[in-house]
């Protein structure tokens, strides 16, 4: 039987230190109901993706204010489906341009949420993904 809750891996990948967003958000997730694993900053992609396979989640947000998305977000969805975790959904967030988001799909991440999203909007989006996919999780 799966959780009872959605369960939700927040990281900071690479050097960034500024946490203040992911806070924010993984707040506004607990709030919302879903368990938050907060894992905290300067990890790196295999260490993110080692800690989704064990702590069994059914999501991934990560999140990167320094610039270096391009390399971080697809290496960690590259070992998360390495490591065994094809079904958890990887979603991004920080100051990631526009001209970028296109590539970032297509390397499996799911969405980006740029500041200023609404906490509603990103809870939206993880419940109806994981419902289409059959990994509602809500009673």
């Amino acid at each position: 039987m799966r959780h009872k809750k959605i369960r939700v891996l927040i990281a900071k990948p690479g050097l960034d230190g500024h946490d203040r967003g992911a806070k924010v958000v993984a707040q506004g997730l607990r709030d919302a109901g879903m368990e938050i694993i907060y894992v905290g900053l300067r990890l790196t992609p295999e260490q993110i993706a080692e800690a989704a396979i064990q702590e069994d989640v059914d999501v991934v947000g990560i999140d990167c204010l320094s610039g270096a998305h391009m390399a971080l977000f697809p290496k960690t969805v590259s070992l998360i489906r390495e490591k065994g975790g094809e079904n958890i959904l990887v979603v991004g967030g920080g100051t990631i341009p526009k001209k970028d988001i296109p590539k970032l799909r297509e390397a499996g991440i799911a969405q980006i949420f740029g500041p200023g999203t609404p906490i509603e909007e990103i809870v939206k989006f993880i419940e109806t993904t994981l419902g289409k996919r059959g990994n509602d999780n809500q009673d």
